[in-house]
C-alpha cells in the first residue's frame, strides 16, 4: 500500500489552467516584450551599460530585480523549511555580500568605468588572455544560473496555465530571449524595475494574506510569527532550528562564506554599478538595492514557518501533501516538487482565493525572468564585446557586435531550455553553484584589482586558474558527473566533504588570493599607466556622466 502511494504522490500544488492568473501573466509576458520594443536599442553604449543614465531608486529596484531570482523568491523559503538553520545560511549568505559591494567595490567600479566584468579584468591586467578567461567565466556563470530560473519557470507554468513543467520553461524562456535580444541593458533595466514592483506586491500580498487568513500575523508578519515558529519546531520538528542537524558548522560556514563572496563576484551584478552616472549614484543604488532586497528576505523565513505549518495540516479543503499522504513524516521532508514551489503551495494551501495564489505564483515568473535577463545580458556582451570585439576583431562594427550578441543570446537561450528540462539540482542549490564559481575566479581578482596596484597580469591569470580549477571540479566532483554517469553520490566523498560544489569559495578564494600575491610579487609590477588607473578609482574628485579613470588619467 505504501509503495502504490509513494509512487502516484507528485506534488501538492494544484496544476491547471487558471483564468485570471493566466490573464496577469500573459499581460506581464505583453508589457515586458513592448517595453523591450519601446527601449530597443541601436548603440553599444545602450545595449551594455544603458547610455550610464539609470538613476540610484530605478538602479536599486533592477538589482532588487536582478537579485530577486527564482531561488529567491522560491528556493529560499523552500531551503530554510527543509533544512531549516542550515537553509538560513543563503539568506545570511546573499544579504552580507551587499555590503562588501558598498564599502569596497561600487564606487570604484564605476569609477574604472568600463562596460563588463571581462573589460575590468581585460584592462586592468594589461592582458587579453585574463580578458578572455574571464568572459568564458561569465558565459559558464550565466548559464548555470540561469538553469535555475528555468525551473521555476517550468513549476509556476504548471500551476497557473496548467501546462507540462516543460512546455512551461520552452516559453517562458523564449519570451526572455525576445525581449533582451531586442532591447538589450536599458529596455532590460526598465522591465527590470516593472518587475520588481510586481514580485514585491505578489510576494508581500500573498505573506500577510496568509498570515491574516490563519490567524498567524496582522500588522507586520515578519516580527509577528513567533509563536508559529515554537510551534512548528516544538510540535512538529525540533530540527528545524537545530543548528547543525543536516550539516557540520564547517558546511554552514563554507556556504555563507561562499555566498558573500560570490555575491561580489558576479558580473550580472557588478555590470550594473557601469549603467549610472557616477559614483555616489553606485553607492546609492547599490543601498536602495539592499533595502529592496531585505523586503524579500526578511519574508522567506516566515513563509518556510507558515508553509511547514500548512504542509502538516492544510486550511485547503481536500488538499493532499506529501506528509499528510503518509509520503513525507514531516514538512522538512517534502519532496523537491513541493518545496522549489513552497511560496506559490503555501498560498494554495492556506485556502486563499484562486487569483491571488495566482499572483503569488505570477511574482514568481516576473522574478526568473527580471535574472535571466541580466543573465543573459552579461553572456550576449563577454562574447560579443570581450571575445568577439576585443580578441578576435578590434574593427568590428556597431552592428556586427549588436548581431554576434544577439545569437550569444538565443545560443546560451536554447542551451539553458534543454539542460532546465532536467535540471541536475534544486533552483537554490544550481544557484549557490554559480556564486561558488564567481566567488572562487573573479572575487580575488576583482578586489586586489581595485586595491592594490601591484597586482599583476601572471598574478591575475594564476589567480584565476586556480579558482576554476577548485570551484569546476568541486562541481565536477559532487554534482555534474553523478547526476550524468549514475554514479551515487560524490566521486570522492572525502573531497566533497572539504570542498563542496555548492560552497567551494571557502578554500578556493584563499588559495586564488595566494596565487595572486605570491605570483604578483615575484614577477615584473604593472606598467605605471595601470597604477596611475587603479589609484583614480579611489579619487576624491566627482566623475561625468560617460567619464571613466582612463579618461581622467589619459588628460594628466
Amino acid at each position: 500500500m505504501m509503495e502504490s502511494v509513494l509512487l502516484q504522490y507528485e506534488t501538492a500544488l494544484d496544476p491547471g489552467f487558471k483564468l485570471i492568473p493566466a490573464l496577469t501573466v500573459i499581460g506581464m509576458m505583453v508589457l515586458f516584450l513592448g517595453v523591450g520594443y519601446f527601449f530597443r536599442v541601436a548603440a553599444v553604449d545602450e545595449l551594455w551599460v544603458a547610455g550610464r543614465s539609470i538613476g540610484p531608486i530605478e538602479n536599486g529596484m533592477a538589482i532588487g530585480a536582478n537579485w530577486m531570482s527564482a531561488a529567491s523568491y522560491l528556493g529560499v523559503a523552500a531551503l530554510i523549511a527543509t533544512a531549516g538553520y542550515y537553509g538560513l545560511g543563503f539568506v545570511v549568505g546573499w544579504t552580507t555580500g551587499y555590503f562588501i559591494l558598498l564599502i569596497f567595490m561600487a564606487a570604484q567600479f564605476r569609477r574604472f568605468g568600463k562596460y563588463t566584468a571581462p573589460d575590468f579584468v581585460g584592462d586592468r591586467f594589461y592582458s587579453q588572455r585574463a580578458r578572455g578567461l574571464a568572459a568564458f567565466t561569465t558565459l559558464v556563470i550565466a548559464f548555470v544560473y540561469a538553469i535555475g530560473q528555468g525551473s521555476g519557470m517550468g513549476l509556476m507554468a504548471q500551476y497557473i496555465l496548467g501546462l507540462s513543467y516543460e512546455a512551461g520553461v520552452v516559453i517562458f524562456m523564449g519570451v526572455t530571449i525576445a525581449y533582451v535580444a531586442l532591447s538589450g541593458m536599458l529596455g532590460t533595466t526598465k522591465n527590470m524595475a516593472i518587475q520588481y514592483v510586481i514580485l514585491i506586491i505578489a510576494f508581500t500580498l500573498g505573506l500577510y494574506a496568509v498570515g491574516w487568513s490563519q490567524g498567524w500575523s496582522t500588522v507586520f508578519p515578519y516580527l509577528e510569527t513567533g509563536p508559529e515558529t515554537a510551534m512548528l519546531i516544538d510540535e512538529l520538528n525540533q530540527q528545524f532550528a537545530e543548528p547543525f542537524a543536516f550539516s557540520t558548522f564547517y558546511a554552514w560556514v563554507a556556504l555563507t562564506v561562499s555566498l558573500i563572496l560570490g555575491t561580489c563576484g558576479l558580473p550580472h551584478v557588478l555590470v550594473r554599478f557601469y549603467t549610472v552616472d557616477n559614483e555616489r549614484t553606485a553607492r546609492w543604488s547599490t543601498v536602495w538595492g539592499l533595502l529592496f532586497i531585505c523586503i524579500l528576505y526578511w519574508g522567506t523565513a516566515v513563509y518556510a514557518v507558515f508553509g511547514g505549518l500548512l504542509y502538516e495540516d492544510p486550511a485547503q479543503p481536500g488538499a493532499e501533501t506529501a506528509v499528510t499522504e503518509g509520503v513525507a513524516d514531516t514538512f522538512m521532508g517534502m519532496p523537491a516538487a513541493d518545496s522549489d514551489a513552497l511560496v506559490a503551495l503555501t498560498a494554495q494551501l492556506a485556502d486563499l482565493p484562486e487569483w491571488l495564489v495566482g499572483l503569488v505564483a505570477a511574482g514568481a515568473v516576473a522574478a526568473a525572468l527580471a535574472t535571466t535577463a541580466g543573465l543573459f545580458i552579461s553572456a550576449s556582451s563577454a562574447a560579443a564585446h570581450d571575445i568577439y570585439t576585443n580578441l578576435y576583431k578590434p574593427e568590428a562594427t556597431q552592428r556586427e557586435q549588436m548581431i554576434v550578441g544577439r545569437l550569444t543570446i538565443l545560443g546560451i537561450g536554447v542551451l539553458v531550455t534543454l539542460v532546465a528540462l532536467n535540471p541536475p539540482a534544486l533552483i537554490g542549490e544550481l544557484v549557490a553553484m554559480s556564486f561558488a564559481i564567481a566567488a572562487c575566479v573573479f572575487f580575488p581578482v576583482f578586489f586586489l584589482g581595485l586595491w592594490w596596484e601591484n597586482a599583476t597580469r601572471e598574478g591575475a591569470l594564476a589567480g584565476m586558474v586556480t579558482g576554476i580549477v577548485v570551484s569546476f571540479g568541486a562541481i565536477a566532483n559532487d554534482t555534474a558527473i553523478p547526476m550524468y554517469t549514475g554514479v551515487e553520490g560524490a566521486v570522492s566523498a572525502e573531497l566533497a566533504a572539504i570542498v563542496p560544489g555548492l560552497a567551494s569559495a571557502l578554500v578556493g578564494v584563499p588559495l586564488a588570493f595566494a596565487a595572486i600575491i605570491i605570483v604578483s610579487l615575484i614577477t615584473e609590477d604593472p606598467p605605471q599607466d595601470v597604477k596611475r588607473l587603479v589609484r583614480q578609482c579611489h579619487s576624491p574628485e566627482p566623475m561625468e556622466q560617460m567619464e571613466s579613470a582612463e579618461d581622467v588619467t589619459a588628460d594628466d
